[in-house]
């Protein structure tokens, strides 16, 4: 198979990060990227425009949510590897020959290790997890990635879910096909973690995801995470 990626990068008022992400990836990959996509939510800033002039695809999708978004991109996507990476999440050096050489291997979808754009204890303690080969750990902003065909056949991301979509995705990939963790680091923004709390925000998400695990509606998660940033933030 010859390797052609397609980068698919979910976006919603990301002005100030997306020029300087579609810049990295053109210094950290090789030869194997074919195309990058923003698939935009409705921003209301120049992240659409600025991507643009940085020679992404932008796909304009007519409703906000990552899980669609995402899906939207992958069908427009022309290579025959989608890798999947948030706007503030930065791979390691040549990470499309990483992929590449992994599905080579035998796996039908993977991703990455997870670090931290700030050098806290605690992150890297959260990030140490992200070594080890369980859904229970896995999130998006690890640069998910998967062959084209194995996405369709499991009809990509579930778009009923508005938080941990990431964990159901990599639920059906895995009963798929194999499922490989790459030891080389994404680099996340840690942004959320300096605004809330890296204690608070921590417990934010575990909460988020034991009440994913314990059936709890989607939009109550949603509005129990929004109301607790924006108490924390007071």
């Amino acid at each position: 198979m010859e390797p052609e990626i397609s980068i698919i990068i979910p976006t919603l008022n990301e002005e100030s990060k997306i020029g300087s992400l579609l810049g990295q990836i053109q210094k950290l990959s090789g030869n194997s990227v074919r195309e990058v996509i923003t698939a935009d939510g409705g921003s209301s800033d120049r992240t659409a425009e600025i991507a643009r002039e940085n020679g992404a695809k932008v796909i304009e999708c007519p409703k906000p949510g990552r899980a669609f978004q995402m899906n939207q991109g992958a069908k427009q996507a022309s290579g025959n590897i989608l890798f999947f990476l948030h706007a503030d999440t930065v791979p390691p050096q040549n990470f499309d020959e990483l992929i590449y050489n992994e599905i080579e291997g035998g796996a039908g979808s993977g991703c990455f290790r997870l670090s931290f754009d700030w050098d806290h204890p605690a992150l890297k303690f959260y990030g140490w997890f992200t070594r080890f080969n369980t859904t229970l750990v896995r999130f998006g902003d690890q640069g998910l990635f998967a062959k084209k065909e194995l996405f369709q056949t499991i009809n990509g991301y579930d778009e009923s879910l508005l938080v941990m979509e990431d964990q159901q995705i990599v639920r059906n990939l895995k009963m798929a096909g194999p499922f490989s963790v790459i030891e080389n680091n994404v680099v996340t923004s840690a942004r959320k973690y300096r605004d809330v709390g890296v204690i608070k925000l921590q417990a934010i998400f575990f909460l988020i995801w034991t009440g994913y695990y314990l059936g709890i509606e989607q939009n109550a998660l949603v509005h129990f995470y929004k109301s607790s940033i924006d108490q924390s933030q007071i």
